[in-house]
């Protein structure tokens, strides 16, 4: 019944409340001491993913790597992913953050661009690095933790053995319920950010594909079910953004999971409702784990220390290397 009853982090004094807890980090939170060194595969539709690679030594590969999967609108380049990145380092492993398709400061290929279940590009990272590692764990954020959570709860027949564990933070693991919680007053602006940056993409795309699809009215989409029913759905092969929702949401895929994987979701998380805090299915399950502190906010968890790590990379290190 692998369900915390009890979570060790306590948010620092002076960062009260969800919202603040949600914020500082995003806004003042800066990594400057990893290094990365860019890879490009090509995949087999034609377009291509960035890997940004930190490497445990410089001198020599090690057998472990853990790959890390960033949230939306998110890149390698954010202080949650070099910082998590760092901390595996200092514990002897290789880091690979990647780069969602468009993410990685070049636009892909192709019309499309990234989702929530697009579970096969995590999948061609994960066979890429199986090529020279012995051991793989998967970090997963917001976004990236539900691709990360649905690629276990999918591909479980044939994930690679190499695959030994993952760790996921702030998951909306049931997505049509997130959509609807993003739409409160009281996340108005973080969904002005992120449309900020989705309708950008939105233009750049249809520069390149003007058959494709049209940024005409695009400024007046204020929401993901706008959004997502406009554009996510159709670039992605979905009938609408209930269907999407529905089809990529990890929720349902969580007892498939075979492998010890972590879910952490702060109670006090702006952005997730109860139904993505998935307890039951952790009740039933051997190796899903659900830990719930009560603070932390979205993809927070911050710490003060002298050597600048958080909560979150603590933890995720601590599980991984107890497996």
């Amino acid at each position: 019944m692998p369900l915390a009853k009890s979570s060790a982090y306590v948010s620092p004094r002076r960062l009260p409340g969800g919202h603040l807890q949600t914020m500082y980090p995003s806004l003042f939170r800066k990594i400057t001491d990893v290094e990365y060194t860019r890879e490009r595969i090509e995949i087999p539709d034609g377009d291509f993913l960035d890997l940004d690679w930190s490497r445990a030594t410089a001198s020599r590969r090690t057998p472990s790597a853990v790959i890390i999967s960033h949230g939306l609108e998110g890149s390698s380049d954010r202080a949650y992913v070099r910082g998590m990145a760092r901390a595996f380092n200092a514990a002897g492993w290789d880091a690979i953050g990647w780069n969602f398709r468009g993410c990685s400061g070049e636009m892909n290929r192709l019309p499309h661009f990234y989702h929530s279940g697009a579970i096969d590009d995590l999948d061609y990272v994960v066979r890429h690095v199986q090529a020279t590692h012995q051991r793989i764990a998967l970090v997963g954020f917001s976004l990236g933790g539900n691709l990360t959570l649905k690629y276990l709860g999918t591909f479980f027949e044939k994930m690679p053995t190499q695959v030994v564990g993952a760790v996921t933070w702030s998951v909306p693991v049931d997505l049509a319920a997130g959509a609807k919680k993003m739409d409160e007053p009281s996340n108005r602006l973080y969904m002005i950010r992120f449309m900020r940056m989705l309708h950008k993409k939105i233009e750049a795309k249809s520069r390149m594909f003007p058959e494709k699809l049209s940024a005409e009215g695009l400024r007046s989409i204020k929401t993901f079910s706008e959004f997502d029913g406009r554009y996510t759905a159709p670039l992605h092969g979905f009938k609408n953004a209930m269907d999407y929702w529905t089809r990529a949401s990890a929720k349902p895929v969580l007892p498939k999971i075979r492998v010890p994987t972590l879910l952490i979701n702060a109670l006090n998380d702006p952005f997730l409702t109860p139904d993505c805090f998935p307890t039951k299915e952790a009740h039933s399950s051997e190796c899903f784990f659900l830990e719930t502190p009560s603070e932390g906010g979205h993809v927070g968890f911050a710490s003060f220390n002298k050597i600048g790590e958080y909560w979150s990379e603590k933890r995720s290190v601590e599980f991984i290397l107890e497996l």
